[in-house]
């Protein structure tokens, strides 16, 4: 799967951005496609063997309405990119989460406040319009107060709801004409337009009928209110990550020579050394030159517990500092942090569609055209019947307001909102929708072992030690006479009693001891350390149970290091790169979804063994090139497996591509997270089964309203057009918008309930 950026910025000028887009996704092999008008590129994710670039470029160049070919010729300029190069988090498509409805961004320019003010305005004007309406006195039995003019209450006012409360759903109306893609807006359009054409006719006196002043009146601000909900749950759910921008302090501590100085955080660039203060906001990312404290990060990776930072551990801009005091160098500010890079891939994976998305669109545009047959029918069948004439307008104009697709419009683009930032927040990044889509799919995983599975750094993971010496103490001595060494056995050693916190005491006379180990003094004592060829150059007298200890890490292909006093083995270090705490249970996790786990790496087959019999690994691939690594990936795709890659370097990229769904380690190489569908903030194979948990969730959600929406208009329109009439049923047209209304939040609640997801 390749993705490219077409320039489609003439098309832009006569053609809407769903209008291109669906000329694009209409390629066979094309996967996804989000227009950007802000950057006028169409991001395409397409089947590289099912279609080439100049195919998707060709179709897009197709002249629309007002485009001449020169025009659209124009728009062939194209190049390779990822789906987030140019995105703007700080302009998301204002109607992302609308382009479901298979229209032109028919809320552009559009605010939940501003259908708020029409609605509430609206509404104080339908108040006298239905106490002064003939068929409500009649229907609830009163007698509202006559005075000069009083007749024409209903035509002024509601004249004025049509037009002022209207004109919105009128301008989305034209452009989906004007895309020549008819859909919700153009149902409300003409509903509410036969309305008030027809009742002047009457109010005039052409002709012999009841008016429709109070239906129309309740149908717009219904209407209204409707979309105010509609705009109220999209932005929330596309505008809770946006909220972490506002845990950004605006003024920071810069530190100089002169002493402290306040600047504005805008003001701050790579190098700076910040002083953060016990619970001040970090202002910028940035590495730890001095201080201790614990930092709160759950507003970035979804880690509840705060995390221990010591000089030279990373902090993150936006994140709370604990108690302690810390000097930060600056090294990312701006648009350059990791918060803006999280903003960044959500509004781009919000924006993108997937397939079922496409769905949904196609779903609402075939709605759209029965619904309008269907009132078609309606008033003609209605009129040979013998049926007074504003019987059959009321009976047609119930059928198109019943029958909007505002319900699977908003049914799939609600969920991914939701989901999006749902992961965002918990560490899990969805760089391509089709990702998560398709997780719930897995039946195997890779991982990549090194920094994946476990931390890419030696740590003593076993050790034995003689009768009369305590493992903490054996430890203790023996990071002491490995502290000054550079070696990387050597400093996992330390680093494991650091870990426990075990204080390092400091030796004397340390010296290297060439092809055998290390010597020093600690207390007055003089210790050595080393390998096979310690014991043999002195001669040291080694107990049982330490050689057995040490046959164990040589079969499993680990280093194991002596510790050695006067001629005598104390203890026995077994020293590998150490496994993360954390691969256990997601390992674990993943068996219990029914999932494989396999293993990539090119440590050696005892190595790799070790580690998979450690975890419950299913499949081992061990001494596996760099280069090799994608043709793994294909050897289980092969055999009809699912796959899913989850990797941290440079050398991951290929696999990543290769599999059916690419993880990315967010804290490995930037390429690695390029080529990646969702990027994991944490190193924390946990978010593995997250990932699982979340699209399963998603999937789920998308169904049940999918079926929600239309099994509701099966059922919605025979009773709009009237076929239960013998019988006494019959709908208005307000009863019918507030059944599609109703729909609509049953749509949007039982999305908000994705959030209760535990992942």
């Amino acid at each position: 799967m390749k993705t490219v950026a077409i320039d489609v910025g003439d098309l832009l000028t006569a053609l809407s951005p769903d209008e291109v887009g669906r000329r694009i996704g209409e390629v066979p092999g094309v996967e996804s496609v989000s227009v950007d008008h802000t950057a006028h590129s169409a991001t395409v994710q397409y089947d590289e063997t099912r279609v080439k670039v100049a195919d998707i470029k060709s179709l897009a160049q197709r002249p629309g309405p007002g485009a001449d070919a020169s025009s659209a010729a124009s728009t062939g300029r194209g190049h390779e990119g990822h789906a987030t190069a140019g995105a703007s988090p700080e302009r998301p498509e204002p109607a992302s989460g609308h382009s479901g409805h298979g229209n032109h961004d028919k809320h552009e320019g559009h605010s939940p406040a501003m259908f708020r003010d029409r609605f509430w305005l609206s509404f104080a004007l339908t108040v006298p319009v239905v106490i002064w309406s003939a068929h409500i006195q009649e229907l609830l039995g009163y007698r509202a107060p006559a005075f000069p003019g009083s007749d024409w209450i209903g035509a002024v006012l509601s004249t004025v709801v049509f037009i002022y409360g209207g004109l919105v759903f009128l301008q989305g109306a034209w452009r989906e004409l004007r895309s020549r893609l008819p859909g919700m807006m153009t149902l409300i359009s003409l509903a509410i337009t036969v309305a008030f054409l027809f009742s002047w006719v009457v109010q005039l006196g052409l002709i012999d009928a009841a008016a429709l002043w109070w239906e129309l009146a309740t149908l717009v601000t219904i209407m209204l209110l409707g979309h105010w909900i509609e705009m109220r749950s999209i932005n929330q759910a596309e505008g809770a990550l946006k909220e972490l921008a506002k845990l950004l302090p605006d003024i920071a501590t810069r530190i100089t020579d002169g002493g402290e100085e306040k600047v504005a955080v805008s003001a701050l660039q790579n190098g700076d050394l910040l002083l953060v203060r016990p619970g001040e906001s970090v202002p910028a990312d940035g590495v730890v030159r001095k201080g201790e404290s614990d930092v709160n990060e759950a507003m970035i990776t979804g880690e509840s517990r705060p995390v221990k930072k010591r000089e030279g551990d990373e902090v993150i801009a936006a994140t709370i500092n604990g108690e302690g005091s810390l000097r930060v160098e600056v090294t990312g500010t701006g648009e350059k942090t990791k918060l803006s890079g999280i903003m960044r891939l959500v509004a781009d994976a919000q924006k993108s569609k997937s397939r079922a998305q496409h769905l949904a669109d196609r779903a609402a545009r075939l709605l759209t055209f029965v619904a309008i047959a269907a009132a078609a029918i309606t008033i003609v069948v209605w009129q040979s019947v013998g049926a007074a004439i504003d019987f059959s307008v009321v009976r047609m104009v119930t059928v198109l307001v019943i029958a909007c697709p505002h319900a699977l419009g908003l049914a799939v683009p609600l969920v991914v909102a939701i989901s999006t930032t749902l992961g965002a927040r918990n560490g899990l990044l969805v760089r391509d929708r089709r990702g998560l889509e398709e997780a719930r799919n897995l039946d195997t995983v890779i991982f990549d072992k090194t920094g994946t599975l476990t931390l890419g750094e030696f740590r003593v993971v076993a050790m034995s030690v003689a009768d009369g010496l305590a493992e903490d103490e054996a430890l203790r001595i023996a990071s002491g006479i490995e502290a000054e060494s550079e070696h990387p056995i050597a400093r996992g050693i330390v680093k494991t009693a650091q870990d426990k916190g075990i204080d390092v005491p400091v030796a004397e006379g340390f010296r290297a001891i060439t092809g055998k180990g290390v010597a020093a003094t600690i207390a007055g004592t003089e210790y050595h350390m080393g390998g096979p060829a310690l014991l043999k150059a002195e001669n040291v007298q080694v107990p049982q149970a330490l050689l057995e200890a040490a046959k164990a890490a040589a079969d499993s292909g680990r280093a194991a290091i002596y510790l050695v006093r006067e001629g005598k083995a104390l203890a026995v270090y077994t020293v590998a790169d150490a496994i993360r705490e954390e691969s256990r249970e997601a390992i674990t996790a993943l068996h219990e979804r029914g999932i494989e786990v396999a293993m990539l790496t090119g440590d050696a087959q005892a190595v790799a063994d070790a580690v998979a019999r450690e975890l419950g690994i299913d499949t081992v691939f061990a001494e596996v090139l760099p280069e090799d690594k994608a043709s793994k990936v294909r050897e289980l795709q092969a055999q009809g497996k699912k796959v899913a890659m989850i990797g941290d370097g440079v050398n991951d990229a290929p696999a990543l591509a290769t599999a059916d769904i690419g993880i990315a380690i967010g804290a490995g190489a930037d390429v690695a997270v390029e080529a990646g569908h969702i990027v994991l903030v944490r190193s924390d194979p946990r978010d593995i089964p997250r990932i699982i948990t979340l699209s399963r969730a998603t999937y789920r959600k998308m169904i049940q309203n999918l079926w929600w929406a239309a099994g509701y208009n099966i059922f919605a329109i025979p009773l709009a057009a009237g076929v239960l009439a013998p019988w006494g049923i019959l709908l208005t047209p307000a009863v019918g918008a507030i059944l599609m209304s109703a729909s609509t939040v049953v749509v949007a609640i039982n999305a908000q309930l994705l959030k209760r997801a535990k992942l």
